[in-house]
């Protein structure tokens, strides 16, 4: 009986989850971004490359003297986006 429970519990869990959301339909291929990316002058090596639910791609990279750099970059143009 528990663990019939708890599978119930876990499905009804995800089912109230939101679905996560995808980068929109006219959006440049991931691929094109992270190149982009590539040929920025500092570029040393990608850290973490990610779709986030506000719409936009999340990429932070280590540049060549070791430094940190986070963007926020558009789905469309691959141009960093402000933080708010």
């Amino acid at each position: 009986m528990p663990r019939t429970l708890l599978a119930t519990a876990a499905t009804a869990l995800m089912m109230a989850m939101p679905a996560f959301a995808a980068p929109p339909p006219d959006a440049r291929p991931a691929s094109e971004i992270l190149r982009a990316v590539e040929q920025r002058p500092d570029f040393g090596h990608v850290r973490e490359f990610e779709w986030d639910e506000d719409g936009y791609w999340e990429v932070e990279y280590a540049t060549r003297d070791g430094g940190r750099v986070e963007l926020r970059l558009d789905p469309r143009s691959g141009e960093p986006r402000p933080r708010r």
